[in-house]
């Protein structure tokens, strides 16, 4: 017999099934593996859960279509993480587990097993050493299951091989001390007065992050993981512990493990979660070493002080690594110093992991942070460290997922989708820059990989780092939880790092020599320090927020945002236009003649443009791009290149000297030394958004682009001085703007302090929808409203209607995992019903509007 997930769209049957198995593949069919199945009469793709000697299913059983490789590409661990992520996010295991699993490559698995048997035929000295090479090319999965099942702590690896009866025995086997691996009132307070998810450990009650699934989740991956695994306090673990439920507080029951010996050992004070501040200081200043580990010098820590220097500008940067190489799991929120060299720095964390016998995983938003990591990954590590990104091709991308799979590759560098990579012993998961909406998975579920990250580390062990120049309100919350820590640099030694950052007419004196610095795009104080900087010889670095040469325009009389006749989208005058160039009239600054513009939707030139509603025939520029800065930045210093990169043009470096850099948010090229003078344009762009996240983020920006300049260099950001964000900025505090944001939307109920679940679609379905649910008392339903601005609409399997709404559901923390389930269970029953109306649902979603 054979228990069976297929991968079936529908949701009410998200549930394992189970197949009789032929003596043919008997051999094959192991828990992991790819199958075909026959389901309602078609062929099905699934996944092999675990084998049975029997089933509870009384009636006919059919018997397994075919194994469609042997390669266990489901491992234990990955399948808990992927029902747990279904249930935080109220989804199906099969629409995660496509985001998990690349497809398969046949030929790419043939080439893993042909290639060690080339050197067996051409000499004898090569065939004698054949079990070496097999040991090194090949990897027998079946012998490496079974070597890491009799590694101590590693009872997941040993059920996946052993798992057998039902799933109700193998859950009751989880936790022998009667508590629930995995659960939510594992992980905090039973959410009750407190808005924690996760443990408080005597903070404040702020959002905590991790939530794991419920008994019933627990009870479905029993059977392939068998046995929970070991529960961490942050940095050494307790094997069986559980965190007990309270009204104020969460602690750690060390009692619960006392029976077992090998808990006990590794009860040690860490730098993770601890029981006291005092407990905390002493973890994190004297980390110990595990025997063996540090064989040359007996003090692990200044071994590493003496290798890894840039880890001592930071506040118990050193303990941390030596909680690294002590196999511990400590978790800290990084807030790297501005001109830090952060992709050597994370590098230095998967080499210290390594050098520990565990693997990691480094998360960046997008294709050239991942080259700048994987690049100093491979100067520490060699080709034990890999990049996963979606851009190599099936083949590529399926090789080297192959090679970690199989333990060839410890480090993992990749974007979102790395977070489900089969590190083997992982050891530590790392992010940068977490608050980056590429982050954010566009596919059913549409889970975010700092949320799934943390999941994974918290049923792991593994140690965590959210790092960045700025943090978001959610890595604030787990830090006031206890769930993580600060890993900060003293004040002082951020004043040696960081440039001079000012607003203009941020003093009365500043007003008095320039009246109308806060009134001009570009005030006459940057265009002074500009100057001295290229008379200097250094580079000048401007920041747009938006790409183009005029994206938006308006009416110049009435002041209407001008719209396109036949689409009503947006008009603009696009730099690939050469009559749009010349457009701008003389007389007024951002005034246009309506010439040539054209819509940025359907692309029609609007030759004959006149207002709708004062019939006026002038535009004004609303927003100035970047294409047109660097035109006007051209004519204000002549003689010195000007350089542009976004878009498609981005530049991954340029080289030192005298010259303007004009580029978008998130495209800024580093120079060798760093800039003279940074200018933030248009800041009002960033903060004016409607949205959430539209301060933190503007300050995301901002930070990541005065990190480019070098100590002592100058930051004029064009916004009033007044605003928090713009402060935070000038005194380089993320923390404190975290700080500020995360009470900001704990007043007003707003994620990080609650759970949302954002319903879009249209009225009747959404009206099915919640008919369905039973959702808990507690929940507030907020609505209907439209879609935010730029927000896509739901997926249907016919026409899209012209009018999507979107339906907020609000629960207090307590009642996250409850709201999750209620809405699972009513889109099962609502998949029964074969409705084809357009319905989305996401958890705590990106854009709220």
């Amino acid at each position: 017999m054979a228990r069976v997930l297929p991968l079936l769209e529908p949701a009410h049957l998200d549930r394992d099934f189970d197949y009789v198995v032929p003596p043919e593949l008997d051999e094959l069919a192991q828990p992991g593996v790819r199958v075909r199945v026959r389901f309602s009469g078609r062929l099905i793709d699934g996944y092999l859960l675990e084998r049975l000697e029997r089933s509870d299913h009384t009636g006919k059983l059919v018997r397994l279509e075919r194994v469609v490789s042997g390669e266990r590409v489901l491992t234990p661990e990955i399948l808990k993480l992927v029902t747990a992520v279904a249930a935080r996010y109220a989804g199906t295991r099969a629409d995660v587990l496509r985001l998990a699993i690349p497809p398969r490559h046949a030929k790419v698995e043939t080439e893993g097993t042909e290639k060690p048997e080339k050197p067996k035929r051409t000499s004898k000295k090569n065939a004698a050493a054949d079990p070496v090479m097999a040991m090194d090319g090949v990897v027998d999965l079946d012998a490496e299951q079974s070597s890491a099942a009799e590694q101590p702590g590693n009872e997941t690896a040993a059920s996946a091989l052993a798992a057998s009866g039902s799933p109700d025995n193998a859950a009751a086997q989880v936790d022998p001390h009667g508590v629930e691996p995995a659960t939510e009132s594992a992980l905090g307070p039973a959410e009750s007065g407190s808005a924690t998810e996760g443990t408080s450990f005597g903070h404040s009650a702020v959002p905590g992050p991790v939530e794991a699934a419920d008994a019933e989740v627990a009870g479905n991956t029993a059977a392939i993981g068998a046995t929970a695994g070991p529960a961490r306090d942050g940095g050494g673990f307790i094997e069986g512990a559980a965190v007990e439920s309270a009204e104020t507080e969460a602690a750690v029951d060390v009692d619960a493990s006392a029976e077992d010996p090998a808990a006990q050992r590794d009860q040690v004070p860490t730098a993770g979660v601890v029981d006291s501040p005092s407990a905390a200081t002493n973890a994190a200043t004297t980390p110990e070493g595990e025997p063996g580990q540090q064989s040359v010098n007996a003090d692990p820590a200044q071994s590493l002080a003496a290798e890894f220097p840039g880890w001592g500008r930071y506040v118990h940067g050193h303990s941390f690594l030596g909680a690294l190489a002590a196999g511990r799991g400590p978790r800290a929120g990084w807030q790297a110093l501005p001109g830090e060299d952060w992709a050597r720095r994370l590098a230095e964390l998967a080499a210290v992991t390594v050098r520990g016998g565990r693997g990691a995983v480094i998360m960046v938003p997008d294709q050239r942070d991942l080259d700048r990591v994987l690049a100093e990954c491979v100067a520490l590590l060699g080709e034990s460290a890999v990049g996963l990104a979606a851009g190599l091709g099936p083949s590529a991308r399926y090789r080297r997922w192959l090679s970690v799979l199989r333990g060839q590759a410890k480090v993992v560098v990749g974007t979102r989708s790395a977070v489900f990579s089969p590190v083997r012993d992982l050891g530590l998961i790392a992010m940068w820059d977490d608050g980056d909406d590429t982050f954010a998975e566009p596919r059913s579920p549409y889970p975010h990989a700092r949320e799934v990250a943390m999941l994974r580390a918290h049923e792991t062990g593994a140690a965590f780092v959210a790092a960045g120049f700025a943090r978001t309100a959610e890595v604030q919350a787990i830090v006031e939880s206890g769930w993580a820590h600060d890993l900060l640099a003293d004040r002082s030694v951020l004043r040696q790092a960081m440039p001079r950052i000012t607003a203009p007419g941020d003093t009365d004196a500043a007003l008095e020599r320039d009246p109308i610095a806060q009134a001009i795009r570009i005030p006459a104080v940057a265009f002074m320090e500009a100057r001295k900087a290229l008379k200097d010889g250094g580079a000048v670095l401007v920041q747009v927020p938006r790409r183009g040469y005029i994206p938006a325009l308006s009416c110049a009389k009435c002041r209407i945002p001008a719209r396109c006749r036949h689409c009503n989208g947006p008009l603009a005058l696009p730099d690939s236009a050469p009559a749009s160039r010349g457009a701008l009239r003389s007389g007024r600054e951002g005034v246009a003649e309506a010439q040539s513009p054209a819509c940025r939707w359907c692309g029609i030139t609007e030759a004959a443009f006149r207002c709708g509603a004062c019939g006026s025939r002038a535009l004004r520029a609303v927003v100035i791009g970047a294409s047109r800065t660097a035109e006007e930045l051209g004519r204000a210093f002549p003689g010195v290149p000007v350089r542009g990169s976004g878009g498609s043009t981005i530049l991954n470096t340029v080289p030192a000297g005298a010259q303007v850099v004009v580029s978008t948010i998130g495209a800024e090229p580093p120079v060798p030394g760093g800039y003279a003078v940074a200018m933030l344009l248009d800041g009002w762009a960033l903060l004016g958004r409607a949205d959430l996240r539209a301060a933190e983020d503007a300050l995301r920006r901002w930070m990541s682009a005065a990190a480019l300049v070098r100590p002592g260099g100058r930051v004029i950001v064009m916004a009033d001085a007044a605003l928090p964000t713009v402060q935070a900025l000038v005194r380089w505090d993320p923390v404190w703007h975290a700080r500020f944001e995360l009470e900001q939307r704990t007043e007003v109920r707003f994620p990080p302090a609650v759970r949302f679940a954002a319903i879009d679609g249209t009225s009747d379905s959404i009206a099915e929808l919640l008919g369905e649910a039973k959702l808990p008392g507690n929940v507030e339903v907020l609505g209907p409203v439209p879609l935010p601005p730029g927000a896509r609409k739901p997926f249907s399997s016919g026409d899209s209607p012209a009018e999507v709404e979107r339906m907020i559901l609000r629960a207090d923390r307590s009642g996250a995992a409850a709201l999750s389930r209620a809405i699972a269970a009513a889109q099962a029953v609502r998949s029964t019903h074969r409705s084809d109306a357009p319905l989305r649902v996401q958890i705590d979603p990106i854009d709220i509007g």
